[in-house]
């Protein structure tokens, strides 16, 4: 197989599953007990839930970004600088 037909290498897939462990931590961040009928659970409104969980899951998303975006070393301009 001739590695210069794929068009990501290892580093991106490492910064792919980096952000993907991210934005599944900011989900989890998001978990909590939740209201029901008859009871009212003011947690869902802290500021874990509201705030730090969806930063930490855009954060991830960035990140994931970045790594479908970067370009790979080509390994002849490695050797040609």
């Amino acid at each position: 197989m001739d590695r210069q037909k794929f068009a990501f290498d290892k580093t991106n897939f490492i910064l792919l599953a980096i952000g993907m462990a991210v934005i599944i931590v900011g989900f989890l961040l998001m978990t909590g007990p939740s209201s029901t009928e008859g009871y009212f659970e003011p947690d869902i409104f802290s500021v874990r839930r509201i705030k730090v969980a969806p930063a930490v899951c855009f954060f991830g998303f960035i990140f994931m970004i970045y790594g479908i975006v970067r370009k790979p070393k080509d390994k002849t301009d490695v050797v040609n600088s």
